[in-house]
């Protein structure tokens, strides 16, 4: 169980479904970027996050930025390749970053391809069987995960705002557009825009969700966009020009574009010219995305 020596964290014995582990501590940009493990109750299984406390989580409560990962990644890749801590050190944001699927689940097939399975949750709650015991990534990023942040250290609990990259940059999306009112603002970089559309996508949610594509829509950004009908929300979006996977059509974001200029959604969309689809291109535009949910998170 964690606790910090701070006065204000809560002294109360933290109930044991929520106990946490720390895994890992550093030093950075003057706060402190930590990794701890828990038992997942919406994933029946061990999960790991990563968590960045910037200094001012030392007296008081902090606004948190989600971070949700694309394929292939867990919570390491954010933290040591995205360069976030410095800017979020500066606004007093904690940024979370949880990994991209259940683990060690040992359901048949989970490690047979990079797109399905482990690595690839693609933050839905299956259906289907062998994959709906577990993986329920929606469940878990949208409620279990800011219970356990709120209940453990020094967040704002109506401060929440969401990004991510890739499947991750999908998983941004319709969290925000799934509930209105949740997160405060919204960004993505290089986000799978319309999965029911791209190869990526059918293939994810036929496995996950099955064959009757009625099902898939509640999980695709630019369908959710279509009906959007909460708050005002304020949506960031890069992405590379050079992307292999946006001349792969597995991005689609004309789609959402589209969609969201016909319900009146503000995005601002940043092509970027020379730029792939890799964490070089997060690093480099990353400050930005901080800065965007700043304006809201310390509103």
């Amino acid at each position: 169980t964690y606790h910090s020596s701070a006065p204000f964290w809560p002294k109360r014995r933290i109930n044991s479904a929520m106990a946490l582990t720390q895994v890992s501590s550093n030093k950075c940009s003057d706060g402190d970027q930590k990794v701890f493990e828990h038992d997942s109750s919406e994933l029946k299984c061990k999960m790991k996050f990563a968590i960045y406390l910037p200094p001012k989580a030392e007296s008081s409560k902090c606004p948190v930025l989600y971070w949700l990962s694309g394929l292939t990644c867990t919570e390491q890749n954010f933290i040591t390749k995205a360069g976030s801590q410095q800017a979020a050190s500066e606004h007093g944001i904690i940024i979370v970053a949880p990994d991209t699927s259940p683990r060690g689940c040992n359901i048949e097939g989970e490690d047979e391809s990079w797109d399905f399975g482990t690595g690839a949750g693609f933050y839905v709650n299956a259906t289907q069987e062998p994959w709906k015991t577990n993986y329920r990534m929606y469940s878990y990023v949208t409620e279990e995960l800011p219970r356990l942040i709120n209940s453990n250290f020094p967040a704002d609990p109506e401060k929440m705002s969401i990004s991510g990259h890739s499947m991750g940059g999908h998983g941004a999306l319709i969290c925000a557009l799934k509930n209105p009112g949740k997160y405060k603002s919204v960004s993505a970089f290089a986000p799978i825009c319309n999965p029911i559309q791209c190869a990526w996508g059918q293939k994810a949610f036929s496995g996950y969700l099955g064959p009757d594509k009625s099902t898939w829509e509640s999980y695709d950004a630019t369908v959710l966009a279509e009906s959007y009908s909460g708050p005002e929300l304020d949506i960031l979006i890069d992405q590379g020009r050079d992307d292999q996977f946006l001349s792969a059509s597995q991005l689609l974001p004309d789609n959402l574009i589209a969609a969201c200029s016909k319900k009146k959604i503000p995005v601002v969309f940043r092509l970027q010219q020379g730029y792939d689809h890799s964490y070089y291109f997060i690093f480099s535009f990353i400050n930005d995305h901080i800065k965007h949910h700043a304006k809201y998170l310390n509103a």
